[in-house]
């Protein structure tokens, strides 16, 4: 069975109207069709309205780069699931490496948002991934099964095949260093056979992406690689043209 490819933008906190605009009008030209493949762009969430003026109806999706564990309520400054998806949503970024370094969001309340992004039908990517000093004490297998364990345990791994996960190394992002081929592949097998030991099909069927400052010109070589289905992109996705060259690189 050959897994479809997914590649989405992670715009971060970049971008205004005028330049999203811009952005937005030509990965709908670059990107009129994919093979086997689907593409998404993660914005911030002052332009949902605007990600999804432009392109609904057309073959790229949009999402958002984090949501609250909670409904509704005395959040100030919290954003809902159910407020994604009222902006036509199919996607929502959680654990990001960021969110889990800058705001001290750890495994369990990264799984607690896995789990409110499902009940409002949204397909959470879920990020894994180690720091350089938990790589260099070889523990890069133990952080990230506890990061997937705590999935897991709250919703089961039922839940898991209705998601995407990432992997992404934590030395590897923003860095211009990027894990190679190889090193990604080793982790991806990990994840993949971690989630088997639980249920083989869903292993077989999810879709593992790649995030770890993925270019145009590094996209094919990861991709190439048997567990690699895509990637999680960031500076990247805010180059019309690079974004577009990796999205045709995850056809299959």
């Amino acid at each position: 069975m050959t897994r479809a490819g997914f590649v989405a933008g992670n715009w971060k906190m970049y971008g205004n109207l005028v330049q999203n605009q811009e952005l937005l009008a030509a990965i709908v030209l670059g990107i009129p069709s994919l093979q086997n493949a689907s593409c998404a762009v993660c914005v911030p969430y002052p332009y949902l309205a605007q990600a999804q003026s432009v392109l609904k109806g057309t073959h790229v999706a949009w999402g958002g780069q984090n949501i609250s564990q909670h409904h509704q309520g005395a959040y100030t400054g919290e954003v809902s699931a159910g407020m994604l998806t009222d902006f036509g949503c199919r996607y929502v970024i959680v654990g990001h490496s960021e969110r889990r370094t800058l705001y001290g969001e750890d495994n369990q309340m990264v799984a607690e948002k896995f789990h409110s992004a499902q009940e409002q039908s949204l397909v959470p990517i879920l990020c894994v991934g180690e720091t350089l000093a938990q790589r260099e004490a070889n523990e890069t297998e133990q952080v990230i099964a506890r990061q997937l364990d705590a999935v897991i345990g709250l919703v089961g791994v039922n839940a898991i095949k209705q998601s995407v996960i990432a992997y992404e190394p934590v030395w590897a992002i923003g860095t211009g260093e990027t894990a190679t081929p190889q090193q990604a592949q080793d982790v991806h097998a990990f994840v993949r056979n971690r989630i088997a030991a639980h249920n083989s099909e869903i292993a077989a069927d999810i879709q593992i992406v790649y995030g770890g400052s993925v270019k145009a010109n590094n996209a094919s070589e990861l991709f190439a690689m048997p567990d690699i289905d895509g990637g999680l992109i960031g500076g990247a996705s805010l180059v019309a043209a690079e974004f577009i060259s990796i999205c045709f690189a995850a056809q299959s």
